[in-house]
């Protein structure tokens, strides 16, 4: 497991142990994170541990053209209940994913520093948001990292019920219209499997990001 210290670099993610941990340390500045996600690696720890960096094999994606969207998720969408913006609440946004609650987790991985730092990715239109508002109220969204034919998914959050699908839905289509490849979801877990989302073998991924 690589140590880092000020110098800007990763290893190669074959190097990676086998718990999906790459390096520990470094910081959160702009150019070492636009690095680590092009370089198939992505941070991911709780207030008070050093800074993880992770590059897990299986990797969870999401090729655009296998969403699935449920019969009742599009007597939803037709109803036209919610309103969807991109970009416009970036900090509302990320701050709603660190303050809900999630089913299993005692706390957040989205710290103070790591809201600043993606809010900087932000400002230099490398970091991007999808809002979802039910009247003029806030109740759902996402946001992640853009590599411009990968977008790179790190939190969602919902208010309201399926919100954050809809924030998903909606990004999806972004990216089907602007020809992107691939959403990286990172790891698995449920909500993203039943949105069509699946774990391919980490070489594949990186063969995608690279090309």
């Amino acid at each position: 497991m690589y140590i880092i210290n000020n110098n800007l670099f990763f290893p190669e993610v074959t190097q990676t142990h086998e718990s999906g941990i790459i390096a520990l340390g470094g910081d959160l500045s702009t150019e070492r994170l636009l690095l680590a996600y092009q370089s198939g690696i992505f941070p991911w720890f709780e207030d008070g541990e050093p800074i993880t960096w992770w590059a897990p094999d299986p990797r969870m994606v999401l090729f655009l053209d296998e969403l699935k969207v449920s019969k009742s998720m599009r007597n939803i969408l037709n109803r036209n209940t919610f309103r969807v913006t991109f970009n416009r609440e970036f900090r509302q946004v990320i701050n709603h994913c660190q303050k809900v609650k999630r089913e299993g987790q005692n706390g957040t991985w989205i710290t103070d520093d790591m809201i600043e730092a993606y809010c900087e990715l932000h400002r230099q239109n490398r970091a991007k948001s999808v809002e979802v508002w039910q009247e003029d109220q806030l109740v759902g969204g996402l946001y992640g990292v853009d590599l411009g034919h990968i977008f790179c998914g790190e939190s969602m959050f919902s208010l309201v019920a399926n919100a954050s699908k809809v924030a998903f839905i909606a990004l999806v289509q972004y990216l089907q219209q602007h020809q992107y490849q691939l959403l990286d979801c990172q790891v698995y877990n449920d909500h993203l499997d039943s949105l069509g989302a699946r774990e391919i073998p980490r070489i594949q991924f990186m063969q995608i990001l690279k090309n």
